[in-house]
């Protein structure tokens, strides 16, 4: 693969389809008469926030592309660019994918970033792209970057994570059901990720997968969707605006109103950042791993796998 091959954001590319798909839908929705909702301005809020997120992180990913190309040059041995290369790091990104989600879910800080993904009442393809502003913040690049200290070109690098973010666009739909078991048993499909976008106190903290479900069922994510418990959408407490800066920053400023409370340690200051959403340092509120484990004492049965404590 030639050194100077441009870095190309492929999902941004991708955007006259997602419109297109998402009209689609609108219209699939009102010809069957179900498969989902939407309203007008919790889809422009997600649309908005979409456009943000491009413009703001695109303005950023200089830095991160810095850092990548930095962390390759330092590579013993530099991997030939083939399909089967390319085929295994697209797999490793989608692995490396996996434990991002999964920070972004259990560090607060993370949550800070990535709660705007999650804070739509709706579950369409609009829902999609509604993607974080502080992408580079959160810090969750560095994930991926052994993956370049492996071998792997940045220019492939940055290939695979635009190719993972297009294949989780079409599965933010209400409008399939289920996917033929083969497929559902191997690969992220709607019925997982709708798993994943709930709040029902059973499906917390379940199905980080980008593009293959196998990582949730090997690590102990994995909860399957339950006709009897269908997903409810948004946050545990939901914020109640269609305002995108409230929609960005909420979580930053909760953030910042629990470190600034008088009579505080630095360690409990500190604990309010990293630990999971919900921590606090009284017991006055509940994370989302003691929300699922009360809800799950008493609704044993059918309850899939719990997933791992903190």
């Amino acid at each position: 693969m030639p050194e100077n091959l441009p870095d190309i954001d492929v999902s941004s590319l991708a955007g006259p389809a997602y419109v297109i798909l998402i009209l689609i839908e609108i219209i699939a929705i009102k010809w069957r008469g179900r498969g989902g909702i939407y309203e007008a301005k919790d889809a422009a809020t997600s649309i908005f926030m979409g456009a943000g997120s491009a413009v703001i992180n695109g303005a950023l990913g200089f830095i991160t592309l810095a850092i990548f190309i930095f962390a390759y040059q330092m590579a013993p041995v530099k991997i030939p660019f083939n399909v089967w290369t390319f085929a295994a790091c697209f797999v490793l990104w989608d692995l490396c994918y996996y434990w991002v989600h999964r920070y972004y879910h259990r560090s607060r800080w993370g949550w800070a970033a990535h709660v705007v993904h999650h804070s739509s009442q709706h579950y369409n393809l609009s829902t999609a792209l509604r993607q974080s502003w502080t992408t580079m913040w959160s810090g969750a690049f560095v994930v991926y970057i052994p993956l370049a200290l492996m071998g792997f070109h940045p220019a492939v690098i940055a290939l695979c994570g635009g190719l993972n973010l297009i294949y989780q666009f079409w599965f933010h739909t209400e409008f399939i059901d289920k996917c033929p078991k083969w497929f559902e048993a191997i690969m992220n499909t709607p019925s997982h990720h709708r798993v994943h976008h709930a709040n029902n106190p059973r499906y917390l903290d379940s199905n980080y997968a980008g593009v293959f479900i196998v990582w949730d069922k090997m690590f102990g994510s994995f909860v399957p969707e339950l006709k009897s418990d269908p997903p409810r959408y948004g946050l545990v407490v939901d914020l109640g605006t269609f305002n995108p800066l409230r929609v960005f920053s909420h979580e930053y400023v909760g953030i910042f109103k629990d470190i600034t409370k008088p009579g505080l340690t630095l360690g409990q200051r500190w604990r309010y950042i990293y630990k999971p959403p919900g921590w606090c340092h009284d017991g006055s509120r509940l994370s989302s791993s003691q929300i699922k484990a009360n809800y799950l004492d008493k609704h044993p049965d059918g309850a899939g796998n719990p997933g791992l404590p903190d």
